[in-house]
């Protein structure tokens, strides 16, 4: 969890404002004893006080296909199912959060009944039996903590969130369902000292301040675990009870014998038990056992190696570059005009190609449509993950993340207009066709997400589950680009057109310069240029695809944030190297190698998910999840393609700019 810094660097002031702010400051502390930024609104309840579990869609790390956990026969709640505001990341995730007949009563140990199915019918015993054997989860939330689960696997100690639907014991081909859970909450007996806090949760932003004190005192939940297990119970006497009625508690786990088996005509009783401990894990603490990374020396000393070796590399490069071209520069500068038409003569290199340098490259309205997709999300990136390393984005929020992510996207879309429509005016000299550029920003990265995913949706569709997308998400979504992302883009490009073009610092040439023949294609450099760059990305590729195929939390966005600074320098200076490679051999076709260069690395990432899916994905199972995998990968490759792709030739048309404009030309 990260909490604010106790000091705050500030401008230089005059004292009489520093004593005054000073007080301020003082006065704060003395109101409010902690500070704290992640998770939910706090809430406490009194002791017997009512509290219900939510529950979230069934998932599996083999299908990866989301389903309503009422698409199985379970107990309903007694008023009804309810289904829980949910924002727009929620919603493309998948998530279905919906109100469960699971009561609690705070700091009250109870075992109670819920209820007893009808007799499971062909279709029931079906789906329970394929939800079992693809190992889908059943996830549920208490006061906004999900449900975590604990086995041994080997001496080993693994943590999990949710419980399993049923299970197939090795020395059996039945099934068994889960009808039993032993809950086990913490709680933290809270009263109500001077803190204030805020939270981005569920619930919304909220402040508990003194006057609060008294209505907040009494517990707050901090864990929340679960031990499932199978249970025979007789139905005739079990029919008899009501909802809620106490019961015989029962010890997990039962042997087979005293199990339900998943079979037609059987009927199938839940029960649970619920007991309360106390904990000194305080409320702002009770994420971290959720937010414990497995391989976390594996995954800090892999970066921090990472992190030096291309440092150190790159740092060579980039020495011997500058030496190199500033020899060059210096050599130039000293002759006099005869010996630089004598030196040209008989010389090679970048210097014979300052007449075409800034010839026009091919596919500019293409180029100029790339590179300002590419700032859009490039910018996207670099403030999301500002924001979630400051802690704004918990994973106590859930859809929080993606949310911001497309929000920050639309917004950025006036960035995107002015970048690629001035690097337009700059190539053609002139704005005319300034509009269809914008609108084609506007259009392309958009366009080929939403191709995917209608494709994907299809899929999902067609598989019932409730990871496809809505059909009035798709109109919110087409409203949201059409009404913010359009207007700001064309916008951007109406800046685009007023601000200055960029001026070539040499003039061209009316006939194109002859470029040599060259012993190998200039691709086969371009495609191992991205190498580089990859190599500072993938330890941490591995951690992200864990998180998301594996439903493993991913917190250690500070560390993100630096590897993406790193990749930024990475892919600036392989750019830069690579096109004064290209110029030196006479190549002043720089333009698009200069953007594939960094841009590469998407080919490395969509190889590596693809090494992923064989080799660590080995359990997902069938051509649909397969399908979906692939195809959400590919999305991801086009977007960093078009990012890193940006960054590299934007410094390397800087470079280019300033390398020439430093020589002397009549």
């Amino acid at each position: 969890m990260l909490f604010f810094p106790r000091a705050m660097a500030f401008p230089s002031i005059s004292r009489r404002k520093s004593c005054t702010f000073l007080t301020y400051l003082i006065v704060i502390f003395q109101a409010c004893n902690g500070f704290y930024l992640p998770g939910s609104y706090m809430h406490t309840y009194s002791p017997g006080e009512e509290i219900f579990a939510k529950v979230n869609s069934l998932t599996s790390i083999e299908t990866e296909l989301p389903f309503s956990y009422y698409s199985l026969p379970y107990c309903k709640p007694p008023g009804g199912i309810k289904k829980s505001a949910e924002n727009l990341g929620e919603l493309l995730m998948g998530d279905q959060i919906d109100n469960s007949p699971y009561r609690f009563r705070m700091n009250v140990n109870e075992s109670l009944y819920l209820c007893t199915t009808p007799e499971l019918s062909e279709n029931d015993v079906k789906l329970l039996k394929q939800r079992t054997r693809d190992l889908y989860q059943v996830n549920m939330i208490l006061d906004n903590l999900p449900a975590m689960r604990f086995t041994n696997q080997n001496g080993v100690k693994i943590q999990w969130t949710g419980y399993p639907v049923g299970y197939t014991p090795q020395s059996s081909n039945d099934d068994y369902i889960i009808n039993h859970l032993k809950f086990k909450v913490y709680i933290h007996e809270y009263e109500g000292a001077g803190v204030e806090i805020i939270g981005t949760g569920e619930e919304g932003m909220g402040v508990i301040s003194e006057a609060d004190k008294k209505k907040a005192s009494g517990f707050e939940i901090v864990g929340f675990e679960v031990v499932p297990c199978s249970v025979k119970y007789d139905p005739k006497k079990m029919t008899k009870l009501h909802t809620y009625d106490t019961v015989a508690s029962v010890g997990c786990p039962q042997e087979i014998g005293n199990s339900q088996i998943i079979r037609e005509h059987e009927r199938v009783s839940f029960t649970y038990d619920v007991e309360f401990v106390k904990s000194d894990i305080r409320w702002p603490s009770r994420w971290d056992a959720y937010l414990k990374m497995e391989g976390a020396r594996v995954h800090w000393f892999s970066i921090l190696n990472s992190l030096m070796v291309i440092f150190f590399l790159a740092g060579i490069v980039f020495v011997i570059f500058l030496r190199t071209v500033r020899r060059d520069l210096t050599r130039y500068e000293e002759l006099d005009k005869e010996a630089q038409a004598q030196m040209n003569e008989e010389l090679s290199g970048w210097k014979l190609v300052v007449g075409d340098v800034f010839r026009e490259p091919s596919h500019p309205k293409l180029l100029c449509v790339m590179v300002g997709d590419g700032v859009q999300i490039t910018g996207m990136a670099v403030v999301t993950i500002v924001f979630a390393a400051l802690g704004f984005m918990s994973p106590a929020s859930r859809g929080m993340l993606l949310t911001g992510m497309i929000l920050l996207y639309l917004f950025l879309g006036i960035a995107a207009g002015y970048v690629g429509v001035r690097m337009w005016t700059t190539i053609k000299g002139t704005s005319t066709g300034w509009r269809s550029v914008s609108w084609s920003i506007a259009c392309f990265f958009p366009g080929i997400v939403f191709v995917i995913l209608t494709f994907l949706n299809f899929i999902l569709w067609g598989s019932r589950s409730t990871g496809a997308i809505p059909l009035s998400l798709y109109f919110i979504l087409l409203a949201l680009w059409f009404c913010i992302s359009v207007p700001l883009t064309l916008l951007g490009g109406h800046l685009g057109t007023r601000a200055e073009p960029i001026k070539y610092p040499v003039r061209t040439n009316q006939i194109p310069r002859e470029i040599p023949a060259r012993k190998y294609p200039s691709w086969l450099l371009v495609l191992g240029a991205g190498t580089l760059p990859f190599g500072t990305l993938f330890i941490e590729l591995f951690f992200i695809l864990s998180s998301i195929w594996l439903g493993r939390f991913y917190y250690v966005f500070g560390f993100l944030l630096v590897v993406l600074l790193l990749l930024v320098i990475v892919c600036a200076e392989v750019s830069v190297v690579l096109t004064y490679m290209h110029l030196c051999v006479e190549d002043w076709m720089w333009w698009w190698k200069a953007f594939y260069a960094s841009g590469s690395v998407a080919l490395y990432v969509f190889l590596y998910s693809i090494n992923y899916l064989v080799f660590d994905l080995q359990s997902l199972s069938g051509p649909v999840s397969a399908t979906l995998y692939l195809g959400y990968s590919l999305i991801m490759a086009v977007a960093i393609m078009l990012s890193t792709g940006t960054i590299g030739f934007l410094t390397s048309f800087y470079f280019v700019h300033y390398l020439f404009s430093s020589v002397k030309i009549d």
